[in-house]
Order: structure tokens, then C-alpha cells, then sequence
């Protein structure tokens, strides 16, 4: 996964998958959504970014953990 803000053009996209966009849809206005030819979501465009982002340019990450077979 990769995330990329385009500070230009004030674009936050996140990226599942290196894979080829078949199509495209925007969700709600300035929200897109490609997916490859299978149907699978490859990114997430977020017009905008900067009003709709709290900190586009900060990124936490956090793996919840797993919990233990009983």
C-alpha cells in the first residue's frame, strides 16, 4: 500500500494495489474510486485533500493485533 499527497494539485491518494485502473467512480463529490478490470478497488482519490483531511501530510499507521486462539 502506498499513500502519495500531491501538495500541487491538493490530492491525497491511497494506493492497494500496483495494478492497472479499469474504471473509475466518484463516490461523492471529489471522492474517487479505481478499480482494476476484476472489480477489486485499487485506490482511493481524495480531491481537495487539504479541506477535507485533518493533516494530509501525516500518516499514522497502526496494526491491530490478532487475538490468541483459545
Amino acid at each position: 500500500m502506498k499513500v502519495v499527497y500531491d501538495s500541487e494539485t491538493d490530492t491525497l491518494t491511497v494506493v492497494f494495489a500496483d495494478t492497472p485502473v479499469a474504471e473509475s467512480d466518484e463516490d461523492k463529490p471529489g471522492i474517487v474510486l479505481d478499480y482494476d478490470a476484476a472489480g477489486n478497488l485499487v485506490s482511493l482519490e481524495i480531491m481537495d485533500a487539504s479541506r477535507r483531511v485533518g493533516l494530509p501530510t501525516q500518516i499514522e499507521y497502526q496494526m491491530i493485533p490478532v487475538a490468541a486462539s483459545v
